[in-house]
């Protein structure tokens, strides 16, 4: 895998593991995270990055792939929601990733061949209680991630993941007992919940050559729990 891969959030989870597949596969990878720590050990050239705030970042002339990885779980009733947590959903998950894109845009198109992948939820498909500010800000994803398709193409390729509830440090208080983690896999059609290695898997081949004719599109990577019924 030839070229220059940015991965934003590539310190922890799924980035992480997307981190390590690209370098494996010989791409030159950069990451851009709020701590280096675990990407010192892997020697990967690190950025500063917090999705609040996010800074200017120094790229290469030319990027064949950019992942946009960080993002949030805000769970809580409706009547509990703050216009706070409406807008720190959003910024981390769509306005941060909206203004990364328009500062790698020069590099992306030079590479004449570039591929962009972004992350939902299964939550924007799938109703789910208590989960009103994270699927708005995923559904306001999903809406960039088609807007952009159309409007890069042919020249860059636009998708997103949108994954059910994964063993990641971001749903750690979500699966943190026996109890938690069986209740969670019970939900889903496959009987477990996914792993970051699986999701980093599909963000890698969605930068793939292999994906060359894949633009604009959400994959559910969810266990089969937005389209499936079971019981």
């Amino acid at each position: 895998m030839q070229g220059n891969y940015l991965i934003i959030g590539g310190n922890s989870g799924i980035g992480l593991e997307l981190t390590k597949m690209l370098m494996d596969k010989g791409a030159r990878v950069t990451a851009a995270a709020r701590h280096p720590e675990p990407l010192d050990q892997l020697s990967v050239p690190t950025q500063p990055f917090d999705a609040d705030n996010p800074p200017s970042l120094d790229l290469p002339e030319s990027l064949e792939g950019l992942v946009y990885c960080p993002g949030s779980i805000t769970l809580k009733p409706f009547h509990r929601l703050s216009a706070e947590d409406f807008m720190r959903d959003l910024q981390i998950n769509c306005l941060g990733a909206a203004m990364v894109i328009q500062q790698a845009l020069p590099a992306l198109k030079a590479s004449g061949n570039a591929s962009i992948v972004m992350f939902s939820t299964v939550a924007v498909a799938q109703g789910m209680p208590f989960h009103a500010s994270i699927a708005s800000a995923k559904g306001a994803v999903e809406g960039l991630t088609r807007s952009l398709a159309a409007e890069l193409a042919p020249k860059i390729r636009v998708n997103a993941i949108a994954p059910s509830l994964t063993d990641t440090p971001l749903a750690e208080s979500l699966l943190s007992n026996d109890a938690k983690r069986e209740a969670s896999a019970k939900r889903h059609p496959l009987q477990r919940v996914g792993s970051a290695r699986e999701t980093a898997a599909l963000a890698a081949f969605l930068l793939s050559a292999e994906a060359a004719f894949i633009t604009g599109q959400v994959v559910r990577a969810d266990g089969g729990l937005s389209s499936l019924r079971t019981f």
